[in-house]
């Protein structure tokens, strides 16, 4: 138990540190550019800009409905929520699941040895891996009656925009790395391959959730686009899709192998959310509280 609280206590005093001295310039072992406090919001003003020039829908105000709130979210699920608890709570699941593995004899679980790839084969296939894992975890949270109350957070944006994208409950965080771990340490990707693959597909969520709209041709079979992602949005199912489409976090291709692809037209000004989204909490302290009270008290 000494030894738990010991790792707990470490880290939080090592995020903590990592995160302040991200805020104020003060690491020196890596380049600027991989400033992740810094890069995130650079990413999310290119889009609130590119929003601004190039409206999809120009009647949208350019501080869209619950802007403010969503870009809180960011703040929260990507560094409060990993200071407050997760960050200590991965750390203590790699210890004692590492611990299970020595006793069983076994020092990691890695099947296939990537490291001796070209480093683009590597990141493609660390994009690709991550990618199909996080579209089968997010049909889950949709299919599974509990993990839906807390996607719910996501659906209740009623204003599409790219800091939508920032606006889910932190239970999702521990579902999808749980799913995650053990594909991706089977493979055995080192933490700057999850940085460059996490900014990409960070860009991309940005993008989809954006009012924008951008032609890219053949490649709407490979990549999700806004278009596509309205109608995962839409408040009104299709017969028989109960359980929604258009799954793709940053590929659409899942979704047409698998037959869950839906763009009957342009979704530019369908409306969004879910049936009885009108009771569901508007403020962010209910939201994310949301999913732990009985059906009856919901």
């Amino acid at each position: 138990m000494n030894e738990i609280f010991e790792i707990i206590k470490q880290s939080y005093q090592g995020y903590g540190d990592y995160l302040w001295k991200e805020i104020t310039f003060q690491y020196t072992d890596k380049p600027l550019w991989q400033n992740y406090f810094w890069l995130l919001i650079g990413v999310s003003m290119f889009f609130l800009v590119w929003e601004w020039v190039k409206p999809w829908r120009k009647s949208q105000p350019k501080f869209r409905k619950d802007f403010w709130l969503d870009a809180f979210y960011m703040f929260f699920n990507f560094f409060l929520f990993s200071l407050i608890i997760f960050n200590a709570l991965s750390d203590v699941f790699v210890n004692l699941f590492n611990d299970f593995l020595a006793a069983l004899g076994m020092n990691n679980l890695v099947a296939l040895q990537v490291a001796t790839w070209p480093i683009g084969a590597q990141l493609l296939l660390l994009f690709f891996v991550r990618d199909f894992i996080q579209w089968w975890t997010h049909r889950l949270l949709h299919r599974v009656p509990a993990l839906w109350e807390y996607h719910k957070v996501h659906h209740s944006v009623k204003e599409m925009g790219f800091a939508a994208h920032l606006r889910y409950h932190w239970m999702e965080t521990l579902v999808y790395r749980t799913i995650e771990y053990l594909p991706l340490a089977m493979i055995g990707f080192g933490i700057d391959d999850f940085f460059f693959v996490h900014m990409f597909t960070l860009a991309i969520g940005h993008w989809n959730h954006a009012n924008i709209n951008v032609n890219i041709g053949p490649l709407k079979y490979i990549f999700n686009h806004p278009n596509m992602h309205m109608w995962h949005h839409a408040h009104e199912l299709p017969k028989g899709r109960s359980y929604g489409v258009n799954f793709g976090i940053s590929l659409s291709i899942w979704d047409y192998l698998f037959g869950t692809a839906h763009i009957p037209y342009s979704g530019k000004s369908i409306p969004i959310g879910f049936p009885g989204d009108e009771s569901f909490p508007k403020n962010f302290w209910g939201q994310i509280t949301h999913g732990f009270k009985s059906k009856k008290q919901r």
